[in-house]
């Protein structure tokens, strides 16, 4: 029988033996096995991966059957279930065995697997899909986690950890402990700090080509553009951390323009500047005017969904960008 995740723990101890989870959202699997299913069920936990089964059936089922004193209820959990273990499933379900409960996890199972059929069919079975997740319920994930933690972090800087793993629970809980690990002792977090945190993927630094750009430095510049082709998710990434650069630096800006000292200004920023980025943001603040810095920004707002919609250009749109930057035409100032 067919039952949904949010209805499962309603249908548990009522003589089902014999779960299948599956889906592409392997994270909530994981977290629905852990939180709701193992709480309620045996303690006595054996795993097995499919194969291991079905390549010495009669000793996994004498497991299965054999009662000892200590060890009486079992729970069994089976990874990557296919369409090979049925026959010992439908097998385990006609001797009625009560004492063990079995759970298989699948993948992706299409609706001519027999495996899914058999138990979306079965009164004595439970099925249960396991959907991708949307971006609200990773919101929510990560928004509860922020306020749980205590931890400050604006709204744009959680779309950006939520698009960074790639659409996955299991990648968010990842990244969100990397954040956890890193705020100990400190309860804020900024988009360079993230990006530092989570930048594991890319082939190369966007935060030294942005900076180099910034400053101007048309060599190394065009080093890094030559050396690495981005792709569509990388030259978004590089014109949010170009926004989020070019906010800092109009803040500075302003500061420093109302005769403060660069030194004063850098030092009293919240929150605070690397020291290793100290030396770059007054290279940056040098090169670059306040009227230079507001076009920037301007510019920048309209290219990320100029990007979205040439998805097919988007290395090109990128790079004119940042070569527009290094030599400023007349009608963005």
């Amino acid at each position: 029988m067919i039952v949904k995740a949010a209805d499962l723990s309603k249908n548990l101890g009522k003589n089902k033996n014999f779960y299948l989870l599956y889906g592409v959202n392997g994270g909530l699997i994981e977290e629905t096995i852990e939180n709701i299913l193992k709480p309620k069920l045996p303690k006595n936990i054996f795993s097995y991966d499919e194969n291991e089964i079905t390549s010495n059936i009669d000793e996994f089922e004498e497991n299965i059957l054999n009662k000892s004193f200590f060890d009486n209820e079992k729970l069994i959990i089976i990874s990557r279930g296919s369409d090979k273990i049925l026959r010992i499933i439908r097998d385990l379900i006609e001797k009625k065995i009560s004492e063990t409960v079995i759970i298989i996890k699948a993948g992706v199972l299409e609706k001519k697997s027999k495996l899914r059929s058999f138990f979306e069919k079965d009164l004595n079975a439970i099925c249960t899909p396991f959907y991708e997740d949307n971006y609200q319920s990773l919101s929510l994930i990560a928004k509860n986690f922020f306020f749980k933690n205590k931890i400050k972090i604006s709204t744009q800087n959680i779309n950006f950890i939520i698009e960074r793993s790639r659409n996955s629970r299991s990648n968010l809980k990842n990244e969100l402990e990397k954040i956890k690990n890193f705020c100990h002792k400190k309860k804020f977090i900024e988009f360079d700090e993230i990006l530092k945190l989570t930048n594991s993927a890319e082939n190369y630094n966007i935060s030294e080509l942005i900076d180099n750009c910034l400053i101007k430095n048309k060599k190394k510049v065009i080093n890094i553009l030559n050396e690495n082709i981005p792709t569509i998710e990388d030259n978004i990434l590089i014109v949010r951390t170009f926004l989020n650069k070019l906010k800092r630096l109009k803040k500075l800006k302003i500061e420093v323009e109302n005769k403060k000292s660069v030194e004063q200004v850098i030092s009293s920023y919240k929150p605070p500047i690397f020291w290793k980025d100290k030396e770059v943001i007054k290279q940056q603040l040098k090169v670059l005017s306040l009227t230079e810095i507001r076009a920037f920004i301007k510019r920048v707002n309209n290219l990320e969904l100029l990007i979205k919609k040439n998805s097919n250009f988007s290395y090109q749109i990128t790079n004119g960008f940042v070569m527009e930057m290094l030599d400023i035409p007349n009608n963005y100032l």
